[in-house]
């Protein structure tokens, strides 16, 4: 790493573990039936990408939901069960080495996310960390739905390097999507790419970030 002094986190599967495959074999258990295009890791439908900038609520959300199962029965609860399938937790020691980094350089976290999964996450924080969010883990943390753009659009990295006065060459932006982090590459951010079974704590310790 070149001079780094920002870090910018995906959240899942960066900090956040979540598994794709168990969203998946949700959604088909659930009465979608072509699940590889509806959503998964490479590929989503729309409709998560309207979810995802907050272009429709939890409510427009469920009810696009019970249109495509053809199944106007399903509840609420069965709707938020599935979509939060995927969402896993956070191991021990993650938040204590964010609070190092941010220690030492201006962190940032930005995250494609919903209502429904960042209900849940909240929740999920204050039940096993009594933490209100993230908001002390970094020194600004940037929501796909609060601001209405999502990754791996241009525009919510050039809001987010113009908001917080970043210098993308003195900026690393850590995610799990080869997609968002080519954008990233192309407004002269430096990146890595979080790849199963490699760690956060061990890509810090590998690049000696907290020396």
């Amino acid at each position: 790493m070149h001079h780094i002094k920002n870090i910018i986190f995906d959240y899942g599967n960066v900090i956040f573990n979540i598994d794709f495959s168990l969203a998946q074999k949700a959604w088909t258990a659930l009465g979608v039936t072509n699940v590889e295009s509806f959503f998964g890791h490479g590929q989503q439908s729309a409709l998560f990408d309207a979810f995802d900038k907050g272009e429709i609520t939890a409510a427009q959300f469920r009810d696009q939901i019970r249109l495509i199962t053809n199944n106007d029965t399903l509840t609420d609860l069965q709707i938020d069960n599935t979509w939060n399938s995927m969402l896993l937790g956070i191991q021990p020691g993650t938040h204590q080495l964010l609070l190092q980094l941010k220690a030492k350089y201006r962190t940032f976290l930005l995250s494609n996310i919903n209502a429904i999964h960042y209900d849940h996450i909240m929740g999920y924080l204050k039940r096993e960390f009594d933490m209100e969010g993230n908001t002390d883990l970094f020194e600004k943390v940037y929501y796909s739905h609060f601001l209405g753009m999502r990754k791996p659009n241009a525009n919510i990295f050039e809001f987010v390097l113009a908001d917080s006065k970043l210098n993308p060459t003195e900026t690393l932006f850590i995610d799990d999507s080869p997609p968002h982090l080519a954008t990233a590459q192309k407004l002269g951010v430096q990146t890595f790419l979080m790849k199963s079974p490699d760690t956060l704590a061990a890509y810090i310790e590998r690049e000696k970030l907290l020396m």
